[in-house]
C-alpha cells in the first residue's frame, strides 16, 4: 500500500489538512521559517493526519467537518513537537536521514521550536466548533502520558528489569496514546455514537501498538534498507520485545546476565553486536513478529463496528501495512 494513495483518495481533504499544518507555522522569524519548513519538507509517513481524516470519513458516511480538518492538523503538529523535545533527550544527531534541529541549532532552541508546535497544536483544537473542550483534554492526556512513558522507559533502563507489561505501558503511552487521541477526536468531529467511538480508540491503539512494535524489530534487523541506524535502543539501554522475547526463552540465569549487560552497555560498547545475536538466535524476532501480527488483526476486528466504505478499507489496509512496512 501507499500513502500517497491514501492522500490523493483523501482530495480536497487532504489539501486542506496540510495547508493549515503549513499556515500555524507561520512567524515573523525568519530563522523560525525557515526552520519549519526544513521539517515540513522531511515530514515523514505523516500516518496520524491520515488515520485521523480515514476515521473521520468512516464514522460518518465519507465527510469531514472543518473540526475534522483542525483535530487531524492538531495531531501532526502535535506529533512533531514530540520528535523536536525526544531529539533533545535522546541526543540524536538525525532524524528522517537529515540533522536534527538539536544538532544544527542546540538543544535550547530544539525545545522552544517544539513548543511553537505544540502551541500551534493547541491552538487549532481551540478553534473548534464543537467539543472543543473534549479533544483538548483528549490531547493532554497524550501529553500527560508521553511524559510518563518516557520516565517510565529511563526508570526501566535505569534497573534492566523491563518485562513485556511494563514494555506494552511504554510504548502506548509513548506512540498508541496520540493515534488514539487523532482517531477518537476525529470520531468526535463528526458525531460518531459511542459504539463507533469506542471501536476507533481500540483500532487506534492496536494500530499504534503495533506500529511501536515494528519499530522495534526494525532495531535489530540487519536489512540496510531500513533507512535507520540499528541497535540504537540498546545503546540507550532499552529493553524492547525482540530482547524480551528472546529472554522468555532462556533459563533464568543466563536471561539475568543478559540484562546485566544491558545495564552495562555503556561501559562496554561491544555488547550490543552479541546482545543482537542473542536475540536473533534465541527467537526474539519470531516473538515479536506473532505479537506485531496478534495487535493488527485485533485493531481489524474492532473495525467489524463501522459500517463498509473505502474508508474502512484504508483503514484494514493501514494496519497490515503497519506490520509489512520497510522503514
Amino acid at each position: 500500500m501507499d500513502l500517497e494513495n491514501i492522500k490523493v483518495f483523501l482530495g480536497k481533504d487532504w489539501i486542506d489538512t496540510e495547508s493549515l499544518i503549513i499556515s500555524s507555522l507561520k512567524s515573523e522569524i525568519e530563522l523560525l521559517n525557515s526552520t519549519n519548513r526544513v521539517i515540513l519538507s522531511h515530514s515523514g509517513k505523516q500516518l496520524r493526519p491520515i488515520l485521523a481524516l480515514l476515521i473521520a470519513r468512516a464514522c460518518s458516511g465519507g465527510h469531514t467537518t472543518s473540526d475534522s480538518i483542525r483535530f487531524a492538523a492538531a495531531s501532526e503538529l502535535l506529533h512533531n513537537a514530540t520528535l523536536l523535545h525526544d531529539d533533545v533527550a535522546d541526543s540524536s544527531p538525525e532524524r528522517r536521514g537529515i540533522p536534527t534541529v538539536m544538532s544544527v541549532l542546540g538543544g535550547p532552541a530544539a525545545v522552544l521550536i517544539g513548543d511553537f508546535w505544540l502551541v500551534k497544536a493547541m491552538e487549532r483544537i481551540l478553534e473548534a466548533s464543537v467539543h472543543g473542550d473534549i479533544v483538548i483534554r483528549l490531547f493532554s492526556r497524550t501529553l500527560s502520558d508521553l511524559a510518563e512513558g518516557e520516565i517510565l522507559q529511563l526508570q526501566k533502563a535505569e534497573n534492566g528489569d523491563t518485562e513485556e507489561s511494563d514494555y506494552l505501558r511504554i510504548i502506548y503511552n509513548k506512540t498508541a496514546s496520540l493515534f488514539v487521541a487523532a482517531s477518537v477526536s476525529a470520531a468526535i468531529s463528526v458525531g460518531a455514537n459511542k459504539r463507533m467511538k469506542e471501536a476507533v480508540k481500540e483500532y487506534a491503539a492496536d494500530l499504534g501498538i503495533a506500529f511501536q512494535i515494528k519499530d522495534d524489530i526494525f532495531d535489530y534487523s540487519e536489512n540496510a534498507s531500513i533507512g535507520k541506524p540499528v541497535g540504537i535502543d540498546l545503546k540507550e539501554r532499552k529493553i524492547t520485545l525482540p530482547l524480551i522475547g528472546a529472554l522468555s526463552n532462556v533459563d533464568p540465569d543466563t536471561a539475568g546476565e543478559i540484562r546485566r549487560k544491558v545495564c552495562r552497555i555503556g561501559d562496554d560498547p561491544s555488547y550490543v553486536s552479541e546482545i543482537r545475536r542473542f536475540v536473533i538466535d534465541n527467537g526474539g524476532m519470531e516473538y515479536a513478529g506473532r505479537k506485531l501480527e496478534e495487535y493488527v488483526c485485533k485493531g481489524i476486528i474492532a473495525l467489524k463496528a463501522l459500517p463498509e466504505s473505502d474508508e474502512k478499507k484504508y483503514l484494514k489496509s493501514l494496519a497490515e501495512f503497519v506490520a509489512d512496512r520497510k522503514s
